[in-house]
């Protein structure tokens, strides 16, 4: 099938950036949109566009007949999910495919194989990417079993739910005394929030990093990596504020973790754009899982690298080979993302409103990805995310003080935004230095709290 028009099956500033990247290719758009979303920009700027439902996303976002309907009605050849809602739900891509439209990511064979974090595991095992050392596969019911693993892991361990993802589904173990119960209540979470009551046990780092890398593979055996990235500043599993490259990784260890995340795309036949996402602690890397879909932070490896993540994607989707080679690859300067919420900086509520004034900062190294404008009203049906500011300079410092400026010029009144957030994390001497553990951000509001 040739590829003329995408349907784009999600919302919001990613929306927006999809639309860019077809326009690019000379491609039509049509949006879909919910009874709330009817004002979105990528609605007014798309070719076509469909209301598919309810302000409710499982009324609208999340209803699989809906979309299919409107790719139909209005004659799109492909969908691309973006990221959340249906963007790694392998039942989806299953249905689009099936229904004779282009699912622009991995096939749902793909999807599934990744997604459970058993199996993917096993995968990346395989494929040489080290992993968390842990359970072979999902736990049994013979306690003495999993007993005698944990001990022979060492504690502490954790439980995760094979299914989870999001935060939720696990618990960390720190003695025998308290592993049965948190293997009980771990499997009845797991079957609630993800259908799927299989849990597997992983040594637990105490103060590890979250270092991501990014790859593109067009499912006929070729495949690159794109640097990585550093998302170790989070809030409830939340990533908050991103950098790339890593702080602290060589070009040996990015080299040799890079060269085998290519490899395991490869071997499972990957297509689109993907995300091997790791813990690091005392230099190792330790394998968590991968995201199958383009991630939230793609902007700051597209500043680093120069390559248009969401253009490629789409067009090894359609069938292309890659366009580019790893020796086409080269990671300079160094790029901030800082993940812009429409929520109270102290207490991080909600805040939606109208946004009545608006000023975006510009000029060399500056990007804000969004959706929003001047009058838009911010509905309180969805993700509090109202933008991505991006900031890229030849080094690390100086990436972080035109990152300072830049959220100094930012204006978004008639809401509350989580830019003091930002401004202090910049200013933290910690974060200045670099390395940081996913657990900073959580300590650090927390000792904001008790002063």
């Amino acid at each position: 099938m040739k590829l003329e028009k995408v349907l784009i099956a999600n919302r919001g500033e990613i929306a927006l950036r999809i639309l860019r990247a077809c326009r690019q290719l000379d491609l039509k758009t049509v949006a879909i949109h919910s009874t709330a979303d009817r004002n979105l920009l990528h609605v007014r700027l798309a070719d076509e566009a469909v209301c598919i439902g309810p302000a409710a996303p499982k009324d609208s976002y999340l209803n699989i007949p809906s979309i299919i309907a409107a790719a139909e009605a209005t004659g799109a050849h492909a969908i691309h999910p973006g990221y959340g809602f249906l963007s790694e739900n392998a039942d989806f891509a299953e249905m689009v495919e099936r229904s004779g439209f282009i699912f622009i990511g991995p096939t749902a064979d793909t999807i599934r194989l990744m997604g459970d974090k058993v199996s993917a595991k096993k995968a990346m095992q395989k494929a040489g990417v080290p992993c968390v050392p842990g359970s072979a596969g999902a736990l049994g019911e013979n306690f003495e079993e999993n007993r005698k693993l944990a001990n022979q892991i060492g504690y502490p361990i954790i439980i995760k739910a094979s299914g989870g993802g999001g935060g939720r589904g696990m618990r960390v173990v720190r003695s025998d005394a308290e592993l049965e119960n948190a293997i009980n209540l771990t499997r009845v979470e797991a079957d609630m929030f993800f259908n799927n009551p299989a849990v597997y046990m992983e040594k637990f780092l105490e103060n590890p990093r979250h270092v991501e890398f990014q790859v593109l593979s067009d499912g006929q055996g070729h495949a690159v990596y794109l640097g990585e990235r550093d998302c170790s500043m989070q809030r409830r599993n939340q990533k908050v504020l991103e950098e790339a490259p890593a702080p602290f990784i060589t070009d040996e260890q990015r080299q040799t973790i890079g060269s085998r995340c290519a490899k395991a795309c490869i071997d499972i036949g990957y297509r689109g754009a993907g995300t091997f996402e790791f813990l690091y602690e005392n230099g190792e890397f330790y394998f968590i899982e991968m995201n199958t879909r383009v991630q939230v932070e793609h902007p700051i490896t597209e500043m680093i690298t120069g390559i248009d993540i969401v253009r490629e994607m789409i067009s090894v989707c359609a069938g292309n080979q890659l366009s580019i080679s790893q020796d086409d690859i080269k990671i300079k300067g160094h790029a901030f993302e800082f993940r812009i919420n429409a929520e109270d900086p102290n207490t991080f509520m909600p805040c939606p409103g109208e946004i009545k004034y608006l000023y975006v900062p510009g000029g060399l190294g500056v990007r804000w990805d969004s959706h929003v404008y001047q009058g838009y009203k911010v509905p309180p049906h969805y993700d509090s995310l109202v933008g991505k500011l991006i900031v890229y300079d030849d080094t690390r410092e100086q990436a972080r003080l035109r990152g300072l400026e830049a959220l100094g010029e930012l204006v978004l009144d008639g809401i509350k935004t989580n830019i003091p957030l930002h401004q202090s994390l910049l200013n933290d001497e910690n974060e200045i230095r670099g390395g940081c553990s996913i657990h900073y951000l959580e300590k650090k509001l927390e000792a904001g709290k008790t002063k």
